[in-house]
Protein backbone atom coordinates (compact mmCIF):
# COMPACT_ATOMS: atom_id res chain seq x y z
CA UNK A 1 0.00 0.00 0.00
CA UNK A 2 1.21 3.56 -0.65
CA UNK A 3 2.90 5.11 2.33
CA UNK A 4 2.18 8.36 4.12
CA UNK A 5 5.80 8.96 5.10
CA UNK A 6 6.69 11.17 2.15
CA UNK A 7 3.63 13.29 2.74
CA UNK A 8 4.66 13.99 6.32
CA UNK A 9 8.05 15.20 5.10
CA UNK A 10 6.57 17.16 2.21
CA UNK A 11 4.15 19.09 4.38
CA UNK A 12 7.09 21.12 5.61
CA UNK A 13 7.43 22.71 2.16
CA UNK A 14 4.14 24.56 2.49
CA UNK A 15 4.60 25.19 6.21
CA UNK A 16 8.06 26.60 5.68
CA UNK A 17 6.77 28.93 2.98
CA UNK A 18 3.95 30.22 5.16
CA UNK A 19 6.27 30.66 8.13
CA UNK A 20 9.03 32.36 6.15
CA UNK A 21 6.73 34.64 4.20
CA UNK A 22 4.42 35.63 7.04
CA UNK A 23 1.14 37.45 6.56
CA UNK A 24 1.84 40.90 5.21
CA UNK A 25 5.46 40.08 4.38
CA UNK A 26 7.46 43.12 3.35
CA UNK A 27 9.86 41.31 1.03
CA UNK A 28 7.88 41.91 -2.16
CA UNK A 29 8.76 43.16 -5.61
CA UNK A 30 7.31 46.43 -6.93
CA UNK A 31 3.62 46.12 -7.82
CA UNK A 32 2.59 47.60 -11.13
CA UNK A 33 -0.43 49.75 -10.31
CA UNK A 34 -0.48 53.29 -8.93
CA UNK A 35 -3.43 55.21 -7.57
CA UNK A 36 -4.88 57.75 -9.98
CA UNK A 37 -2.98 61.02 -9.84
CA UNK A 38 -0.02 59.67 -7.89
CA UNK A 39 3.50 60.23 -9.03
CA UNK A 40 6.36 57.77 -9.40
CA UNK A 41 7.57 58.33 -5.83
CA UNK A 42 4.19 57.48 -4.28
CA UNK A 43 3.65 54.22 -2.50
CA UNK A 44 2.32 51.68 -5.04
CA UNK A 45 -1.11 50.17 -4.60
CA UNK A 46 -1.18 46.42 -4.94
CA UNK A 47 -3.52 45.21 -7.68
CA UNK A 48 -6.67 43.33 -6.78
CA UNK A 49 -7.40 40.13 -8.67
CA UNK A 50 -10.75 38.59 -9.59
CA UNK A 51 -10.42 35.20 -11.26
CA UNK A 52 -13.65 33.77 -12.70
CA UNK A 53 -13.65 30.21 -14.03
CA UNK A 54 -16.79 28.51 -15.30
CA UNK A 55 -17.30 24.75 -15.41
CA UNK A 56 -17.63 22.80 -18.69
CA UNK A 57 -18.04 25.89 -20.88
CA UNK A 58 -15.99 25.50 -24.03
CA UNK A 59 -14.22 27.94 -26.35
CA UNK A 60 -17.18 27.90 -28.72
CA UNK A 61 -19.79 28.64 -26.05
CA UNK A 62 -19.48 32.41 -26.47
CA UNK A 63 -20.91 34.85 -28.97
CA UNK A 64 -17.58 36.65 -29.34
CA UNK A 65 -16.03 33.39 -30.59
CA UNK A 66 -18.52 33.03 -33.41
CA UNK A 67 -21.45 31.23 -31.77
CA UNK A 68 -24.48 32.83 -33.40
CA UNK A 69 -27.05 31.12 -31.15
CA UNK A 70 -25.78 31.91 -27.65
CA UNK A 71 -26.55 35.17 -25.81
CA UNK A 72 -23.45 36.47 -23.96
CA UNK A 73 -23.34 40.28 -24.35
CA UNK A 74 -21.39 40.98 -21.15
CA UNK A 75 -18.70 38.42 -21.84
CA UNK A 76 -18.54 39.63 -25.44
CA UNK A 77 -17.93 43.15 -24.11
CA UNK A 78 -15.26 41.89 -21.71
CA UNK A 79 -13.65 40.10 -24.65
CA UNK A 80 -13.42 43.45 -26.45
CA UNK A 81 -11.76 45.09 -23.43
CA UNK A 82 -9.24 42.34 -22.71
CA UNK A 83 -6.05 40.75 -23.84
CA UNK A 84 -7.28 37.44 -25.24
CA UNK A 85 -5.09 34.34 -25.02
CA UNK A 86 -6.41 32.46 -28.04
CA UNK A 87 -4.11 29.45 -27.71
CA UNK A 88 -4.67 28.90 -23.98
CA UNK A 89 -4.87 25.35 -22.64
CA UNK A 90 -6.03 23.65 -19.46
CA UNK A 91 -6.59 20.03 -18.46
CA UNK A 92 -9.46 18.14 -20.13
CA UNK A 93 -11.46 17.72 -16.89
CA UNK A 94 -12.40 19.54 -13.68
CA UNK A 95 -10.10 18.76 -10.74
CA UNK A 96 -6.88 18.52 -12.77
CA UNK A 97 -7.40 22.01 -14.16
CA UNK A 98 -8.12 23.37 -10.69
CA UNK A 99 -5.00 21.77 -9.21
CA UNK A 100 -2.77 23.23 -11.93
CA UNK A 101 -4.41 26.66 -11.66
CA UNK A 102 -4.03 26.73 -7.87
CA UNK A 103 -0.37 25.70 -7.88
CA UNK A 104 1.20 26.73 -11.19
CA UNK A 105 2.28 23.10 -11.49
CA UNK A 106 1.24 20.16 -13.64
CA UNK A 107 -1.72 18.48 -11.98
CA UNK A 108 -0.15 15.02 -12.18
CA UNK A 109 2.65 16.00 -9.81
CA UNK A 110 0.16 17.46 -7.29
CA UNK A 111 -1.73 14.20 -6.73
CA UNK A 112 -4.71 15.25 -8.86
CA UNK A 113 -5.38 13.33 -12.05
CA UNK A 114 -9.00 12.28 -11.56
CA UNK A 115 -12.22 13.81 -10.23
CA UNK A 116 -12.97 10.99 -7.71
CA UNK A 117 -11.21 7.94 -6.13
CA UNK A 118 -9.16 10.09 -3.75
CA UNK A 119 -7.30 11.34 -6.80
CA UNK A 120 -8.91 14.77 -6.72
CA UNK A 121 -7.20 15.66 -3.41
CA UNK A 122 -4.52 18.34 -3.70
CA UNK A 123 -1.35 17.25 -1.91
CA UNK A 124 -1.03 18.84 1.51
CA UNK A 125 2.46 20.15 0.77
CA UNK A 126 1.45 22.12 -2.34
CA UNK A 127 1.56 25.91 -2.01
CA UNK A 128 -1.61 27.41 -3.45
CA UNK A 129 -2.25 30.71 -5.16
CA UNK A 130 -4.29 31.69 -2.09
CA UNK A 131 -1.30 30.97 0.15
CA UNK A 132 0.85 33.26 -1.99
CA UNK A 133 -1.67 36.11 -1.94
CA UNK A 134 -2.51 35.71 1.74
CA UNK A 135 1.11 35.86 2.88
CA UNK A 136 1.38 39.16 0.98
CA UNK A 137 -1.45 40.65 3.06
CA UNK A 138 -4.30 40.11 0.62
CA UNK A 139 -7.81 39.14 1.64
CA UNK A 140 -8.57 35.85 -0.09
CA UNK A 141 -11.97 34.41 -0.96
CA UNK A 142 -13.44 31.46 -2.84
CA UNK A 143 -17.04 31.25 -4.01
CA UNK A 144 -18.39 28.19 -5.82
CA UNK A 145 -16.65 24.98 -6.80
CA UNK A 146 -13.40 23.80 -5.20
CA UNK A 147 -13.21 20.07 -6.10
CA UNK A 148 -9.78 19.50 -4.57
CA UNK A 149 -10.90 17.88 -1.32
CA UNK A 150 -13.62 18.49 1.26
CA UNK A 151 -11.69 17.61 4.43
CA UNK A 152 -8.57 18.74 6.25
CA UNK A 153 -5.92 19.30 4.98
CA UNK A 154 -7.37 19.60 1.49
CA UNK A 155 -10.39 21.89 1.85
CA UNK A 156 -10.04 25.54 0.79
CA UNK A 157 -10.56 26.74 4.34
CA UNK A 158 -7.18 25.13 5.06
CA UNK A 159 -5.44 26.15 1.82
CA UNK A 160 -5.13 29.91 2.18
CA UNK A 161 -8.67 31.17 1.70
CA UNK A 162 -10.04 33.49 4.40
CA UNK A 163 -13.64 33.49 3.18
CA UNK A 164 -15.21 30.44 1.56
CA UNK A 165 -18.72 29.73 0.30
CA UNK A 166 -18.80 26.44 -1.61
CA UNK A 167 -20.67 23.28 -2.40
CA UNK A 168 -19.18 19.82 -1.79
CA UNK A 169 -17.40 17.51 -4.21
CA UNK A 170 -17.27 18.16 -7.93
CA UNK A 171 -20.80 19.42 -8.33
CA UNK A 172 -24.08 20.17 -6.64
CA UNK A 173 -25.83 16.86 -5.95
CA UNK A 174 -22.64 14.82 -5.80
CA UNK A 175 -21.98 12.57 -2.81
CA UNK A 176 -19.96 15.06 -0.67
CA UNK A 177 -22.50 17.83 -1.24
CA UNK A 178 -25.17 18.69 1.31
CA UNK A 179 -27.95 16.17 0.73
CA UNK A 180 -30.74 17.30 -1.57
CA UNK A 181 -29.08 20.39 -3.07
CA UNK A 182 -30.48 21.02 -6.55
CA UNK A 183 -29.11 24.49 -7.54
CA UNK A 184 -32.02 26.38 -5.93
CA UNK A 185 -32.13 27.62 -2.29
CA UNK A 186 -29.34 25.22 -1.33
CA UNK A 187 -27.18 24.70 1.74
CA UNK A 188 -23.48 25.44 1.26
CA UNK A 189 -20.36 25.37 3.42
CA UNK A 190 -19.72 28.93 4.56
CA UNK A 191 -16.33 29.04 6.27
CA UNK A 192 -16.75 25.40 7.22
CA UNK A 193 -20.32 25.60 8.53
CA UNK A 194 -23.48 24.56 6.69
CA UNK A 195 -25.60 27.62 5.89
CA UNK A 196 -28.79 27.68 3.84
CA UNK A 197 -28.81 30.29 1.05
CA UNK A 198 -31.67 31.68 -1.01
CA UNK A 199 -31.55 31.83 -4.80
CA UNK A 200 -29.98 30.12 -7.79
CA UNK A 201 -26.46 28.82 -7.19
CA UNK A 202 -24.64 31.02 -9.71
CA UNK A 203 -26.43 34.11 -8.40
CA UNK A 204 -25.39 33.13 -4.86
CA UNK A 205 -21.71 32.73 -5.80
CA UNK A 206 -21.63 36.17 -7.41
CA UNK A 207 -23.60 37.75 -4.55
CA UNK A 208 -21.18 36.39 -1.97
CA UNK A 209 -18.14 37.30 -4.06
CA UNK A 210 -19.36 40.87 -4.42
CA UNK A 211 -19.94 41.13 -0.67
CA UNK A 212 -16.35 40.01 -0.15
CA UNK A 213 -15.03 42.45 -2.76
CA UNK A 214 -16.99 45.36 -1.29
CA UNK A 215 -15.90 44.58 2.27
CA UNK A 216 -12.26 44.35 1.21
CA UNK A 217 -12.39 47.49 -0.91
CA UNK A 218 -14.03 49.56 1.84
CA UNK A 219 -11.37 48.35 4.29
CA UNK A 220 -8.62 49.34 1.85
CA UNK A 221 -7.35 45.75 1.73
CA UNK A 222 -6.17 44.29 -1.58
CA UNK A 223 -8.10 41.16 -2.47
CA UNK A 224 -7.81 37.95 -4.43
CA UNK A 225 -11.28 36.70 -5.33
CA UNK A 226 -11.53 33.23 -6.90
CA UNK A 227 -14.99 32.69 -8.38
CA UNK A 228 -15.24 29.19 -9.92
CA UNK A 229 -18.87 28.54 -10.80
CA UNK A 230 -20.28 25.01 -10.96
CA UNK A 231 -22.44 26.07 -13.93
CA UNK A 232 -22.84 25.08 -16.68
CA UNK A 233 -21.83 21.62 -15.38
CA UNK A 234 -24.55 18.97 -15.29
CA UNK A 235 -27.22 18.51 -14.08
CA UNK A 236 -28.48 21.24 -16.37
CA UNK A 237 -30.74 23.02 -13.89
CA UNK A 238 -31.52 26.67 -14.54
CA UNK A 239 -34.38 29.10 -13.89
CA UNK A 240 -36.96 28.46 -16.63
CA UNK A 241 -36.68 31.92 -18.22
CA UNK A 242 -33.11 31.17 -19.33
CA UNK A 243 -33.92 27.83 -20.92
CA UNK A 244 -36.95 29.39 -22.63
CA UNK A 245 -34.62 31.78 -24.47
CA UNK A 246 -33.29 28.80 -26.40
CA UNK A 247 -36.24 26.42 -26.58
CA UNK A 248 -36.67 25.21 -30.16
CA UNK A 249 -33.88 27.50 -31.40
CA UNK A 250 -31.90 26.17 -34.36
CA UNK A 251 -28.31 25.19 -33.63
CA UNK A 252 -28.83 24.80 -29.87
CA UNK A 253 -27.92 21.28 -28.70
CA UNK A 254 -29.07 21.89 -25.09
CA UNK A 255 -31.32 24.80 -24.14
CA UNK A 256 -30.63 24.46 -20.40
CA UNK A 257 -26.86 24.43 -20.91
CA UNK A 258 -26.98 27.60 -23.00
CA UNK A 259 -29.36 29.14 -20.49
CA UNK A 260 -26.90 28.50 -17.68
CA UNK A 261 -24.23 30.35 -19.64
CA UNK A 262 -26.52 33.32 -20.27
CA UNK A 263 -27.19 33.46 -16.52
CA UNK A 264 -23.43 33.49 -15.92
CA UNK A 265 -23.13 36.29 -18.47
CA UNK A 266 -25.71 38.40 -16.61
CA UNK A 267 -23.78 37.86 -13.38
CA UNK A 268 -20.54 38.90 -15.08
CA UNK A 269 -22.27 42.13 -15.98
CA UNK A 270 -23.26 42.63 -12.33
CA UNK A 271 -19.69 41.94 -11.22
CA UNK A 272 -18.17 44.45 -13.62
CA UNK A 273 -20.67 47.11 -12.55
CA UNK A 274 -19.84 46.45 -8.89
CA UNK A 275 -16.11 46.99 -9.55
CA UNK A 276 -16.99 50.26 -11.27
CA UNK A 277 -19.32 51.37 -8.45
CA UNK A 278 -16.64 50.69 -5.84
CA UNK A 279 -14.05 52.61 -7.84
CA UNK A 280 -11.64 49.67 -7.97
CA UNK A 281 -11.99 48.58 -11.59
CA UNK A 282 -8.78 50.30 -12.67
CA UNK A 283 -6.88 48.65 -9.82
CA UNK A 284 -8.24 45.17 -10.50
CA UNK A 285 -7.04 42.42 -12.78
CA UNK A 286 -10.15 40.60 -14.03
CA UNK A 287 -9.62 37.17 -15.58
CA UNK A 288 -12.28 35.04 -17.23
CA UNK A 289 -11.52 31.44 -18.22
CA UNK A 290 -13.10 28.00 -18.22
CA UNK A 291 -11.92 24.64 -16.89
CA UNK A 292 -12.12 22.38 -19.95
CA UNK A 293 -13.84 21.92 -23.29
CA UNK A 294 -17.59 22.05 -23.70
CA UNK A 295 -19.72 19.30 -22.20
CA UNK A 296 -23.00 20.05 -23.98
CA UNK A 297 -22.43 22.90 -26.42
CA UNK A 298 -21.50 20.60 -29.28
CA UNK A 299 -23.08 17.18 -29.72
CA UNK A 300 -23.48 14.97 -32.75
CA UNK A 301 -22.60 17.79 -35.10
CA UNK A 302 -25.14 20.15 -33.48
CA UNK A 303 -23.95 23.35 -31.86
CA UNK A 304 -20.69 25.22 -32.26
CA UNK A 305 -17.16 24.18 -31.32
CA UNK A 306 -15.09 26.91 -33.00
CA UNK A 307 -13.78 24.46 -35.57
CA UNK A 308 -12.07 22.22 -33.03
CA UNK A 309 -12.01 18.45 -32.69
CA UNK A 310 -13.21 16.92 -29.41
CA UNK A 311 -14.94 18.22 -26.31
CA UNK A 312 -14.63 17.76 -22.53
CA UNK A 313 -12.25 14.92 -21.68
CA UNK A 314 -10.61 14.81 -25.10
CA UNK A 315 -6.89 14.96 -25.79
CA UNK A 316 -7.66 16.95 -28.95
CA UNK A 317 -7.85 20.74 -28.73
CA UNK A 318 -11.61 20.78 -28.21
CA UNK A 319 -11.01 19.14 -24.84
CA UNK A 320 -8.53 21.65 -23.42
CA UNK A 321 -8.25 24.84 -25.47
CA UNK A 322 -10.46 27.36 -23.67
CA UNK A 323 -11.13 31.10 -23.43
CA UNK A 324 -8.88 33.29 -21.33
CA UNK A 325 -9.60 37.03 -21.15
CA UNK A 326 -7.41 39.32 -19.03
CA UNK A 327 -8.61 42.86 -18.39
CA UNK A 328 -6.43 45.26 -16.47
CA UNK A 329 -7.08 48.94 -15.82
CA UNK A 330 -4.81 51.77 -16.95
CA UNK A 331 -3.38 49.76 -19.84
CA UNK A 332 -0.60 48.04 -17.87
CA UNK A 333 -0.76 45.03 -20.19
CA UNK A 334 -1.35 46.98 -23.39
CA UNK A 335 -4.35 47.44 -25.61
CA UNK A 336 -7.03 44.77 -26.07
CA UNK A 337 -5.76 42.25 -28.58
CA UNK A 338 -5.41 38.57 -29.43
CA UNK A 339 -2.25 36.72 -28.44
CA UNK A 340 -1.94 33.40 -30.24
CA UNK A 341 1.19 32.01 -28.62
CA UNK A 342 0.91 28.79 -26.59
CA UNK A 343 -0.11 29.49 -22.98
CA UNK A 344 -1.64 27.49 -20.18
CA UNK A 345 -3.36 27.41 -16.79
CA UNK A 346 -0.01 26.73 -15.13
CA UNK A 347 1.05 30.25 -16.22
CA UNK A 348 -1.61 32.13 -14.24
CA UNK A 349 0.03 31.94 -10.80
CA UNK A 350 3.55 32.90 -11.97
CA UNK A 351 2.07 35.78 -13.98
CA UNK A 352 -0.01 37.17 -11.12
CA UNK A 353 2.83 36.73 -8.65
CA UNK A 354 5.17 38.84 -10.79
CA UNK A 355 2.54 41.41 -11.71
CA UNK A 356 1.34 41.91 -8.14
CA UNK A 357 4.81 41.76 -6.62
CA UNK A 358 4.21 38.67 -4.51
CA UNK A 359 6.86 36.60 -2.79
CA UNK A 360 7.22 33.23 -4.51
CA UNK A 361 7.92 30.05 -2.53
CA UNK A 362 11.64 29.31 -2.65
CA UNK A 363 11.43 25.53 -2.57
CA UNK A 364 8.69 25.06 -5.14
CA UNK A 365 9.33 24.90 -8.88
CA UNK A 366 6.48 26.29 -10.92
CA UNK A 367 5.94 24.52 -14.22
CA UNK A 368 4.31 27.62 -15.67
CA UNK A 369 5.92 30.85 -16.83
CA UNK A 370 5.08 34.47 -16.18
CA UNK A 371 3.31 35.87 -19.22
CA UNK A 372 4.52 39.43 -18.62
CA UNK A 373 7.31 39.24 -21.23
CA UNK A 374 4.78 37.95 -23.75
CA UNK A 375 2.31 40.69 -22.83
CA UNK A 376 5.09 43.25 -23.22
CA UNK A 377 5.78 42.01 -26.76
CA UNK A 378 9.22 40.62 -26.00
CA UNK A 379 10.63 37.52 -27.70
CA UNK A 380 8.93 34.50 -26.16
CA UNK A 381 10.65 31.61 -27.89
CA UNK A 382 9.15 28.17 -28.39
CA UNK A 383 7.92 26.03 -25.50
CA UNK A 384 6.36 22.63 -24.87
CA UNK A 385 3.24 22.16 -22.75
CA UNK A 386 1.75 18.75 -21.94
CA UNK A 387 -1.78 17.88 -20.89
CA UNK A 388 -3.57 14.58 -20.44
CA UNK A 389 -6.75 12.97 -19.14
CA UNK A 390 -6.14 10.01 -16.84
CA UNK A 391 -9.30 9.41 -14.78
CA UNK A 392 -7.81 6.25 -13.27
CA UNK A 393 -6.56 5.16 -9.86
CA UNK A 394 -3.01 5.02 -11.25
CA UNK A 395 -1.89 7.05 -14.29
CA UNK A 396 -0.95 5.24 -17.51
CA UNK A 397 1.84 6.60 -19.67
CA UNK A 398 0.69 8.26 -22.91
CA UNK A 399 -2.99 7.88 -21.99
CA UNK A 400 -5.12 10.57 -23.70
CA UNK A 401 -2.15 12.91 -23.88
CA UNK A 402 -1.27 15.95 -25.94
CA UNK A 403 2.28 17.28 -26.30
CA UNK A 404 1.94 20.82 -27.62
CA UNK A 405 4.04 23.52 -29.21
CA UNK A 406 2.84 26.62 -31.03
CA UNK A 407 2.75 24.63 -34.25
CA UNK A 408 2.46 20.94 -33.33
CA UNK A 409 0.24 18.55 -31.40
CA UNK A 410 1.48 15.03 -30.65
CA UNK A 411 -1.55 13.00 -29.59
CA UNK A 412 -1.19 9.82 -27.52
CA UNK A 413 2.45 9.61 -28.60
CA UNK A 414 1.41 8.54 -32.10
CA UNK A 415 -0.61 11.09 -34.09
CA UNK A 416 0.94 14.39 -35.18
CA UNK A 417 -0.98 17.46 -36.33
CA UNK A 418 0.31 20.68 -37.87
CA UNK A 419 -1.93 23.28 -36.25
CA UNK A 420 -0.93 26.00 -38.73
CA UNK A 421 -2.19 23.96 -41.67
CA UNK A 422 -4.77 21.78 -39.91
CA UNK A 423 -6.36 23.41 -36.83
CA UNK A 424 -9.23 20.87 -36.98
CA UNK A 425 -6.71 18.06 -36.42
CA UNK A 426 -7.98 15.98 -39.31
CA UNK A 427 -4.74 14.90 -41.02
CA UNK A 428 -2.15 12.86 -39.13
CA UNK A 429 1.28 13.83 -40.53
CA UNK A 430 3.41 11.72 -38.20
CA UNK A 431 4.68 9.62 -41.12
CA UNK A 432 6.29 12.60 -42.82
CA UNK A 433 7.67 14.37 -39.74
CA UNK A 434 9.52 11.66 -37.85
CA UNK A 435 12.02 14.08 -36.30
CA UNK A 436 9.24 16.17 -34.80
CA UNK A 437 7.56 13.06 -33.40
CA UNK A 438 10.82 11.92 -31.82
CA UNK A 439 11.51 15.33 -30.31
CA UNK A 440 8.06 15.57 -28.77
CA UNK A 441 8.16 11.98 -27.53
CA UNK A 442 11.47 12.76 -25.86
CA UNK A 443 9.91 15.82 -24.20
CA UNK A 444 7.07 13.68 -22.92
CA UNK A 445 9.44 11.03 -21.59
CA UNK A 446 11.31 13.65 -19.56
CA UNK A 447 8.05 15.13 -18.32
CA UNK A 448 6.65 11.74 -17.31
CA UNK A 449 9.81 10.77 -15.44
CA UNK A 450 9.51 14.02 -13.49
CA UNK A 451 5.78 14.20 -12.67
CA UNK A 452 5.44 10.47 -11.89
CA UNK A 453 7.80 10.42 -8.91
CA UNK A 454 5.00 10.38 -6.34
CA UNK A 455 2.33 8.41 -8.19
CA UNK A 456 2.56 5.62 -5.59
CA UNK A 457 1.55 7.96 -2.73
CA UNK A 458 -1.90 8.49 -1.32
CA UNK A 459 -3.15 11.94 -0.38
CA UNK A 460 -4.38 11.15 3.12
CA UNK A 461 -7.30 12.78 4.90
CA UNK A 462 -6.28 13.61 8.46
CA UNK A 463 -8.55 12.32 11.24
CA UNK A 464 -8.34 13.41 14.87
CA UNK A 465 -6.67 16.75 14.25
CA UNK A 466 -7.57 19.71 16.45
CA UNK A 467 -8.00 21.65 13.20
CA UNK A 468 -10.86 19.41 12.03
CA UNK A 469 -12.66 17.15 14.46
CA UNK A 470 -14.99 15.46 13.62
CA UNK A 471 -14.41 14.54 9.98
CA UNK A 472 -17.07 13.48 7.47
CA UNK A 473 -15.76 10.94 4.97
CA UNK A 474 -17.74 10.08 1.84
CA UNK A 475 -17.46 7.35 -0.76
CA UNK A 476 -16.54 9.99 -3.35
CA UNK A 477 -12.95 9.51 -2.11
CA UNK A 478 -12.83 5.69 -2.06
CA UNK A 479 -9.82 4.13 -3.71
CA UNK A 480 -12.04 1.64 -5.49
CA UNK A 481 -13.08 0.57 -8.98
CA UNK A 482 -16.73 1.31 -8.17
CA UNK A 483 -17.23 4.73 -6.61
CA UNK A 484 -20.74 6.08 -5.88
CA UNK A 485 -19.81 9.68 -6.60
CA UNK A 486 -23.35 11.04 -6.96
CA UNK A 487 -26.26 11.16 -4.50
CA UNK A 488 -28.42 9.39 -7.08
CA UNK A 489 -26.14 6.36 -6.76
CA UNK A 490 -26.55 6.40 -2.98
CA UNK A 491 -30.31 6.64 -3.42
CA UNK A 492 -30.25 3.63 -5.76
CA UNK A 493 -28.08 1.59 -3.41
CA UNK A 494 -25.05 1.15 -5.66
CA UNK A 495 -22.55 -1.24 -4.11
CA UNK A 496 -18.78 -0.96 -3.94
CA UNK A 497 -15.79 -1.69 -1.72
CA UNK A 498 -14.51 1.09 0.49
CA UNK A 499 -10.95 2.18 1.11
CA UNK A 500 -10.09 5.60 2.47
CA UNK A 501 -6.46 6.65 2.85
CA UNK A 502 -6.18 8.47 6.17
CA UNK A 503 -3.59 9.87 8.53
CA UNK A 504 -4.31 9.38 12.24
CA UNK A 505 -3.25 12.68 13.78
CA UNK A 506 -2.48 11.45 17.29
CA UNK A 507 -2.80 8.53 19.64
CA UNK A 508 -6.21 8.32 21.23
CA UNK A 509 -9.71 6.92 21.25
CA UNK A 510 -11.70 7.40 18.08
CA UNK A 511 -15.39 7.03 17.30
CA UNK A 512 -16.48 5.85 13.84
CA UNK A 513 -20.14 6.18 12.86
CA UNK A 514 -20.98 4.17 9.74
CA UNK A 515 -23.96 5.40 7.73
CA UNK A 516 -25.73 4.83 4.47
CA UNK A 517 -27.41 8.26 4.59
CA UNK A 518 -25.73 11.49 5.74
CA UNK A 519 -26.58 13.00 9.10
CA UNK A 520 -28.67 15.78 7.60
CA UNK A 521 -31.05 13.23 6.05
CA UNK A 522 -31.45 11.36 9.35
CA UNK A 523 -32.75 8.07 7.92
CA UNK A 524 -32.19 4.44 8.98
CA UNK A 525 -29.46 2.49 7.22
CA UNK A 526 -31.90 0.00 5.71
CA UNK A 527 -34.60 2.54 4.76
CA UNK A 528 -35.51 3.64 1.27
CA UNK A 529 -36.36 7.24 0.42
CA UNK A 530 -38.61 8.40 -2.45
CA UNK A 531 -37.08 7.44 -5.78
CA UNK A 532 -34.59 5.08 -4.16
CA UNK A 533 -34.07 1.53 -2.95
CA UNK A 534 -33.74 -0.05 0.46
CA UNK A 535 -30.59 -2.03 1.24
CA UNK A 536 -30.40 -5.15 3.35
CA UNK A 537 -27.72 -4.72 5.99
CA UNK A 538 -27.40 -7.10 8.93
CA UNK A 539 -23.81 -6.39 9.98
CA UNK A 540 -21.36 -3.50 10.00
CA UNK A 541 -17.60 -3.96 9.89
CA UNK A 542 -14.75 -1.54 10.64
CA UNK A 543 -11.11 -2.18 9.74
CA UNK A 544 -8.29 0.27 10.40
CA UNK A 545 -4.69 0.04 11.69
CA UNK A 546 -4.98 -3.55 12.93
CA UNK A 547 -8.52 -3.10 14.28
CA UNK A 548 -11.18 -5.40 12.81
CA UNK A 549 -14.57 -5.23 14.52
CA UNK A 550 -18.08 -6.28 13.50
CA UNK A 551 -21.48 -5.33 14.94
CA UNK A 552 -25.06 -6.13 14.10
CA UNK A 553 -27.34 -3.61 12.37
CA UNK A 554 -30.70 -2.89 13.96
CA UNK A 555 -33.45 -2.11 11.43
CA UNK A 556 -34.09 1.27 13.06
CA UNK A 557 -30.40 2.19 13.34
CA UNK A 558 -29.30 5.32 11.51
CA UNK A 559 -25.65 4.58 12.24
CA UNK A 560 -23.48 1.83 13.67
CA UNK A 561 -20.84 3.28 15.98
CA UNK A 562 -17.45 1.83 16.91
CA UNK A 563 -15.07 3.18 19.56
CA UNK A 564 -11.48 2.08 19.10
CA UNK A 565 -8.00 3.04 20.31
CA UNK A 566 -5.57 4.04 17.56
CA UNK A 567 -1.93 5.04 17.25
CA UNK A 568 -0.84 8.03 15.18
CA UNK A 569 0.28 7.37 11.63
CA UNK A 570 -0.90 6.52 8.11
CA UNK A 571 -3.68 3.94 7.78
CA UNK A 572 -6.20 2.48 5.36
CA UNK A 573 -9.80 2.65 6.54
CA UNK A 574 -12.41 0.15 5.39
CA UNK A 575 -15.97 0.52 6.62
CA UNK A 576 -18.73 -1.67 5.25
CA UNK A 577 -22.15 -3.20 5.69
CA UNK A 578 -22.90 -6.88 5.05
CA UNK A 579 -26.19 -8.16 3.62
CA UNK A 580 -27.89 -11.48 4.58
CA UNK A 581 -26.05 -13.29 1.76
CA UNK A 582 -22.69 -12.25 3.19
CA UNK A 583 -21.95 -9.67 0.49
CA UNK A 584 -20.15 -6.58 1.77
CA UNK A 585 -20.64 -3.08 0.46
CA UNK A 586 -19.02 0.11 1.63
CA UNK A 587 -20.57 2.57 4.05
CA UNK A 588 -21.16 5.65 1.95
CA UNK A 589 -20.64 8.04 4.87
CA UNK A 590 -18.37 7.64 7.88
CA UNK A 591 -18.18 10.27 10.61
CA UNK A 592 -14.91 10.11 12.55
CA UNK A 593 -14.27 11.84 15.86
CA UNK A 594 -11.34 11.70 18.26
CA UNK A 595 -12.94 11.55 21.70
CA UNK A 596 -9.97 11.08 24.01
Amino acid sequence: MPSGRKLAAGVQTRREFLKAAGVGAAAMAMPRLLRAGEGPTAKPRRPNVVLVMTDDQGYGDLGCHGNKAIITPNLDKLHGESVRLTNFHVSPTCSPTRAALMTGRYCNRTGVWHTIMGRSLLRADEVTIADVFKTAGYATGLFGKWHLGDNYPFSPEHRGFDTVVRHGGGGIGQTPDYWGNDYFDDTYWHNGKCVKHSGYCTDVWFDEAMKFIESSARAGTPFFCYLPTNAPHSPYNVPPKYAEMYAGKSGVPNAQFYGMITNIDENMGRLVRKLDELGVADDTVLIFMTDNGTSAGFRGGAGFNAGMRGNKGSEYDGGHRVPCFIRCGRGQIGQPRDIGRLTSHIDILPTLAEFCGLKAPQHVKWDGMSLLPLLAGRDWGDRVIITDSQRLEQPVKWRKSAVMTDRWRLINGQELYDMNADPRQEKDVSGSHGKVVKKLRDEYDKWWADVSKRFDEYCRTVIGSDKANPVRLTCHDWHSKSVPWHQGMIRAGAYGHSLWAVEIASDGQYEFALRRWPEELDKPITAAIPGGNAVAAVKARLRIAGVDETKGVDKAAKAVTFKVNLKAGPAELRASFVNPKGTAFGAYYVYVRRIA
